[in-house]
């Protein structure tokens, strides 16, 4: 039996080595089946930026007809997640006077206006804006101002703004394949939604999520995003120290860390041993594993200082008590966790997709974190019209409080 087209919601996680689309459908109650999954690898992005289109196109359309044969139905629009270290991330505050003495969703929605009223590049779009916290009057710490009494409402917001161009990009390149883009989604945002529990995200958590050719940022602390970075780092600089330091092929070095790689070499043994090919023709050489290792530590190490530094820098790294919740593909390598809690001193967990049915156990995996993540974001977000004003929870009720009065 067909599904009906309103309750399909499709991700589409655009990365440096992989393009995933994942098929999820909402049911009645409001839980989300996965029911598709499409991965193919992705040819024409580099540091989550599309860089060539014509190949970018290709790797959705390979993607997106997978995941229409494993889930029966035409996959026609999208959302898509966007990465890359073009990505900012500030602080604004807005006011509004309360019009008939109780908040009301314009009273909010024109607050949010006047927080969003700030001076960015040209070259800068807006992608979301997250309402942080709320005052009535002299009243502060409100997360859902809606129907309170008052005469002034502040409200606190945390911006996010992609280059214009990337977007743009992105946009085309899903139009050339067939698809239209329902909303433009940061990823480490949608990651969080797949991974994160209200808990953690309310005593203080920051996800990294480790892709292909950077390592995404999302802090959260009393229940709203406080911070998001991306750091220039991720999976494929591991591959190419690879590379270099055995002197094996791109492709082989890339088979090798999954295959063999540890983050630690002290929690390998000094007997084991791998295969490693050669070029030119020559036979492959055996090699101990440890060697191996010794060249992954140092990228990892460099990784988590890095990571450790950006915290420091939004003075956060002691009010997470959650600690770290690592998603991504480079998230799957054995001794991760032991080597994030070494260099960032805070407990650390991966962090795979949570409160979903269907294709559940497939998407059990921080590598689905994103794709699963943009389909709850969806589901969150698609019954009101998208737009500047995104980001779920308090915003997804202004907005349809106020398509309600129209």
């Amino acid at each position: 039996m067909a599904k009906k087209p309103n309750n399909i919601i499709v991700g589409l996680d655009l990365g440096t080595t992989k393009v995933c689309a994942i098929v999820g459908e909402v049911k009645e109650d409001g839980q989300v089946d996965i029911i598709g999954i499409g991965i193919s690898p992705s040819n024409g992005l580099s540091k989550g930026v599309v860089v060539n289109i014509d190949r970018t196109v290709e790797s959705i359309k390979k993607a997106v007809k997978e995941a229409e044969l494993m889930s029966g139905v035409q996959i026609n629009s999208v959302y898509v997640g966007i990465s890359g270290d073009h990505i900012k991330g500030m602080e604004s505050k807005g006011v509004a006077a309360i019009k008939n003495r109780e908040v009301g969703a314009a009273d909010v929605a024109r607050a949010i206006d006047t927080a969003s009223s700030i001076n960015i590049p040209g070259t800068q779009r807006i992608l979301h804006i997250l309402p942080q916290e709320f005052v009535i009057d002299d009243l502060d710490g409100i997360k859902e101002p809606l129907g309170m009494s008052g005469t002034r409402l502040d409200v606190k917001v945390h911006i996010i703004t992609g280059a214009e161009t990337a977007i743009q990009n992105i946009i085309k390149s899903c139009s050339r394949a067939g698809l239209q883009v329902n909303d433009v989604v940061l990823q480490p945002l949608a990651s969080s939604r797949a991974v994160l529990t209200q808990e953690e995200q309310e005593i203080g958590v920051c996800v990294v999520d480790i892709g292909g050719g950077t390592t995404d940022m999302a802090l959260f602390r009393d229940g709203s995003l406080c911070y998001t970075g991306v750091i220039p780092v991720g999976g494929n600089h591991v591959s190419n120290d690879i590379t270099v330091g055995l002197r094996t092929p791109s492709a082989e070095a890339e088979k090798i860390k999954i295959k063999h790689g540890c983050a630690m070499a002290s929690l390998v043994r000094h007997e084991d041993t791998l295969e490693v090919p050669t070029t030119g023709g020559r036979p492959p050489r055996l090699l101990s594993r440890q060697i191996l290792c010794e060249i992954i530590e140092p990228r990892i190490a460099e990784l988590f200082e890095l990571v450790q530094q950006r915290l420091r820098s939004t003075g956060s790294e002691d009010l997470i008590a959650s600690g770290v919740v690592l998603t991504g593909g480079t998230a799957l390598m054995e001794g991760i966790q032991d080597a994030a809690e070494k260099y960032l001193g805070m407990p650390v967990r991966r962090g795979a997709p949570k409160n979903i049915g269907g294709l559940m156990d497939v998407v059990n995996s921080p590598i689905y974190a994103t794709g699963v993540g943009l389909v709850l974001y969806g589901a969150e977000n698609h019954q009101v019209s998208p737009g500047k004003f995104s980001g779920g929870g308090i915003m997804n009720r202004i907005l349809k409080a106020i398509s309600d009065l129209l």
